[in-house]
């Protein structure tokens, strides 16, 4: 009996390292289209899924078009009929995968009402219907809709309006269950973050989503996080373990060390990772109030730096001759997460972040301003501004994935 209850232990913690150990979803030359109501149209999840994915594999080849459009239901709506809509903001990208996020409009603000509940459900149907028709080998990804906040506010109604979009969104995990699609729930972890941030500061939390439908972009981090994972995005930037007492490199994992040099009060080294952190804005309160309120750095940005047998008590780190702090010989040895200071490496991911802001703004231009208005009157003047601003998002979008190749950086602890 005992050694059938090891054997089961066994089985099962293989099975968890499997798991974790599950490929990315996302492959090269893949083209991602992000299809949505004003939540997407935000244009935040999204970016900060595509910097994500640009800062954590940077030589994977792969295409973002970001298609949301305020008011959207999955009928349509100011944007076009669901057809043309589909026609003109998804299919003609020709997407490998597809992700969904529509619900918040289609319950009505209202409590549950099974006829729009219907309305929904055959709506949304149709919608992969004529995706598989259309592209038969598209992925899809289905997202339960993001709350309404019910949470740092009172609801306007008994139950509030976030518990009609849980059940939106249960239909949601059911039918991807049922197609064997990838489904997020971005509803649950955003409310435990509002929980938790409404703890912590009940002033600032109302902010986190200050209309109670569109997220601030701290709780969009935390929505671009539910994303992430699913598609089994690691957590690791890099790790490095050295030997303080030995001089000596013991571990490292993603990065690759050279030219360490050490003695009784000095520490220095060569450090080249393979990717860049996650980045995310550090000055913003909402952010990290959000950051601060979920599992977000330790789920996506571990980029870890132990050094064990430090001689001295605490130690200054430089990286190429910027401080980045002081820290504890316990601290080091226990491992400081460099994803959680402005690094160089940071800095950098910034960078690319706004790169990736910028291309989708030039391509949301053209989109808005150009092709949806005269796309019955296409004329040779409108196909010359729609090649110049195309020209001009992929002019940027070079330069982005330029910025995300990593960069090698001197590092240098100095006890004090």
């Amino acid at each position: 009996m005992k050694r059938l209850f090891f054997t089961l232990v066994a089985l099962l913690l293989l099975m968890g390292s499997r798991s974790n150990a599950a490929p990315f979803a996302i492959k090269n030359g893949d083209t991602i289209v992000f299809y949505g109501d004003s939540i997407t149209a935000q244009r935040l999840y999204t970016v900060f899924t595509e910097a994500y994915i640009v800062t954590r594999f940077p030589h994977l080849n792969v295409r973002f078009v970001h298609s949301g459009w305020g008011g959207d239901t999955v009928y349509g709506g100011a944007g076009g009929p669901i057809d043309l809509r589909l026609d003109r903001d998804v299919i003609a990208y020709k997407p490998t995968v597809m992700t969904i996020m529509l619900g918040m409009n289609d319950a009505g603000y209202r409590p549950f009402d099974q006829n729009l509940y219907d309305r929904y459900k055959a709506g949304y149907i149709h919608i992969l219907e004529k995706m598989k028709a259309a592209l038969p080998d598209l992925r899809f990804t289905l997202i339960q809709p993001s709350p309404y906040d019910d949470i740092t506010r009172n609801p306007n109604f008994d139950g509030g309006y976030n518990q009609v979009l849980v059940k939106y969104g249960q239909f949601v995990k059911n039918l991807a269950i049922q197609n064997k699609d990838d489904c997020v729930d971005f509803n649950a972890p955003m409310v435990a973050m509002l929980i938790e941030a409404n703890h912590q500061d009940p002033t600032l939390a109302q902010k986190m989503i200050p209309d109670r439908v569109h997220p601030s972009p701290g709780g969009h981090l935390v929505m671009a996080e539910q994303l992430i994972k699913e598609w089994n995005g690691p957590s690791l930037v890099s790790s490095v373990t050295i030997d303080g007492g030995r001089h000596k490199v013991v571990e490292k994992n993603n990065t690759s060390i050279s030219n360490l040099k050490a003695n009784a009060n000095s520490i220095s080294w060569t450090e080249a990772d393979n990717c860049l952190p996650m980045p995310y804005d550090m000055k913003d309160p909402l952010v990290m109030l959000a950051i601060n309120s979920s599992d977000f750095i330790q789920k996506l940005d571990r980029e870890i730096l132990k050094v064990t047998n430090a001689s001295a008590e605490n130690y200054e780190l430089k990286i190429d001759g910027q401080d980045i702090g002081t820290f504890t010989n316990k601290q080091l040895a226990n491992g400081v997460n460099l994803a959680n200071y402005s690094t160089p490496m940071m800095q950098q991911a910034m960078d690319v972040l706004g790169l990736t802001f910028q291309h989708n703004n030039i391509h949301a231009d053209e989109w808005y301003s150009v092709e949806v208005p005269n796309q019955n009157n296409v004329t040779d003047q409108i196909k010359e501004q729609e090649a110049k601003l195309n020209q001009q998002e992929a002019d940027v979008i070079v330069k982005q994935r330029q910025a995300a190749i990593p960069k090698p950086h001197h590092f240098e602890l100095d006890a004090q």
